[in-house]
């Protein structure tokens, strides 16, 4: 992903799209505080949910905001953004609400395979029980429909059944952005405000609003390793496998997630404006390019949102 940054094309780039992404994402951030008696918002300290928190602080106000920040904590995440997930919370007022994976595997509603089997598709138990416990109606995601094909099916407020199942084919209209956010006792919604944005939208806002981020979004040098046409970080809970050699190279999150399938990709980019102009340039999805848990099957996200996954 080394594009090379032309400095005139920011000039000429137009945001003004941006406005009217803003507004509707404060329109259905103020609906769901509106319709819902006890909706969250969910939070990673990930770039999708801290653009969606700065539309929450202008729709709110600092100390504001109607809903708690919920987490669920795979014990894998990188520390550089449970630390500013906690720091952004605490610098809105916010309260933050952390459930853990691992407190479902002590529980035995989460079993995993093997040790080093991946967390990341168990945290839909863990937020259905979440959801249970504290008895939300609405949980209020970053997903994007640019990102996947089943996330491209999504309504903007979403149905989950008694289940915490979504139905794909079952899914209500949405004319004239009209909601329909009627519900039966046990059944709740995710919503996704920042549906109708892309990747290239969400950078040009982090440029113009100067939303902070965690530092692994900019270019950084990291000791990685190439596995499956993918740049995989070599960590204690990623090590190299038998022949395998590590190599240092700039690289830089497109997003941020698990770190036993989240990967990096090569980038000199170390702002959010030379990130807009590599941005212009990939041809391969943000989770195409750098999940390894959605290179399973074309509908392995599908089969994961139809059980519960956010």
């Amino acid at each position: 992903m080394n594009a090379r940054v032309d400095p005139q094309l920011l000039t000429r780039l137009s945001n003004r799209h941006l406005d009217a992404l803003e507004e509707e994402t404060i329109f259905i951030l103020r609906e769901v505080a509106a319709a819902f008696e006890r909706p969250a918002l969910l939070f990673s300290g990930g770039k999708d949910s801290l653009v969606m928190l700065k539309c929450a602080e202008k729709a709110f106000g600092i100390g504001r905001i109607p809903f708690p920040l919920l987490m669920i904590d795979t014990g894998h995440n990188f520390p550089e953004v449970t630390d500013f997930r906690d720091q952004r919370a605490r610098e809105l007022g916010a309260e933050l609400i952390v459930r853990h994976v691992e407190d479902s595997m002590a529980r035995g509603t989460v079993r995993l395979a093997r040790a080093d089997e991946p967390r990341n598709p168990h945290q839909a138990v863990t937020l259905l029980e979440a959801i249970e416990e504290l008895r939300f109606d609405a949980l209020i995601g970053g997903a994007r429909r640019d990102e996947e094909k089943a996330r491209a099916k999504e309504r903007i407020f979403s149905h989950r059944d008694g289940f915490g199942q979504w139905q794909p084919k079952a899914q209500r209209p949405e004319l004239w952005t009209l909601f329909n956010t009627r519900l039966h006792p046990g059944e709740h919604f995710r919503v996704f405000p920042i549906s109708n944005w892309t990747e290239l939208d969400v950078w040009q806002y982090i440029a113009r609003e100067h939303v902070a981020l965690p530092a692994l979004y900019y270019a950084h040098k990291r000791e990685v390793v190439e596995r499956r046409g993918l740049l995989v970080p070599v960590t204690p809970l990623t090590p190299l496998k038998p022949g395998e050699q590590a190599v240092t190279r700039s690289v830089r999150f497109r997003t941020v997630g698990d770190i036993t399938c989240t990967c990096p990709v090569e980038s000199a980019a170390a702002s959010a404006a030379e990130i807009v102009i590599e941005t212009l340039a990939v041809e391969v999805s943000e989770r195409g390019a750098t999940r390894m848990d959605d290179k399973t099957s074309d509908a392995s996200m599908e089969k994961r949102k139809k059980e519960g996954y956010f």
